[in-house]
């Protein structure tokens, strides 16, 4: 179906090149491979090749190879030159017993082969391990810390909870009794700070005595209020809800 419509007949002008269609029954990547190939496909004993078996394959590849791509026979005809150097000298006749007697002619061959199958084999076992843009993605993460951790800002709902908890247990403690003192806020301001001297950070509710009753309570709220306004101290609290702490100052004396 072309465009919709059955095609039953070869259109007269249609053009297919000669070289179009091209199949490659097998790729090999040099001589030994092809050796190799041929050994393993007939299951030889690579240590003992028939050398005239052998070296007809390999010629039947090469001529097939020369017709088509005679730019890549160069080194598959010098592995055919030194087959059939092989196969000539195994073919001559040697004395019965020599004790100078050269070595087999295929030794050097049967060498190169394992040694080429051994690298092939390293290869593959290589090529099987996972490798980054095939099989993984590699991710890179950039990590910045400040130097300093900066503590939020306190919210007034928080510190308004927690100056009720501390009424709360304040009026617990409160006695029916009638008296008159004067506190002052600026003595309240200065026992604030002496506490909090060399400290570090204190917790809020810990700066009040709330045995002493509602007053008492009330003046340390606003002398500790009153240090907040002149940056005398600092209040910070680490998340919602949280504890909240007290300190002194950095530009504080």
């Amino acid at each position: 179906m072309v465009h919709g419509e059955a095609l039953i007949e070869m259109p007269l002008d249609l053009y297919i090149p000669p070289d179009a269609l091209e199949i490659f029954l097998e790729t090999f990547e040099g001589p030994l491979d092809l050796l190799l190939y041929l050994i393993r496909r007939q299951n030889l004993d690579v240590l003992n090749i028939p050398m005239s078996e052998m070296t007809r394959q390999y010629m039947l590849y090469v001529d097939a190879m020369r017709e088509k791509h005679l730019e890549l026979a160069a080194d598959y005809l010098l592995m055919a030159a030194l087959l059939i150097e092989i196969k000539s000298r195994m073919l001559l006749p040697r004395p019965v017993e020599d004790p100078d007697e050269e070595p087999d002619p295929r030794a050097e061959l049967v060498r190169r082969l394992l040694e080429y199958e051994r690298m092939k084999q390293a290869a593959q076992q290589l090529d099987a391990l996972p490798l980054a843009g095939r099989d993984f993605a590699l991710v890179q993460v950039w990590l910045e810390q400040d130097v300093e951790k900066r503590l939020p800002d306190v919210n007034p709902d928080d510190l308004r909870q927690a100056w009720m908890s501390v009424v709360a247990r304040a009026r617990v403690h409160r006695h029916h009794r009638v008296t008159r003192e004067e506190l002052s806020v600026r003595e309240h301001m200065s026992l604030i700070l002496r506490r909090l001297q060399g400290c570090g950070f204190v917790e809020f509710e810990l700066l009040f005595e709330t045995g002493r009753g509602l007053p008492e309570v009330v003046v340390t709220f606003l002398a500790l209020l009153e240090l907040a306004r002149e940056s005398l101290v600092e209040i910070s609290q680490a998340e919602a809800f949280a504890v909240i702490y007290v300190k002194l100052a950095e530009t504080g004396d």
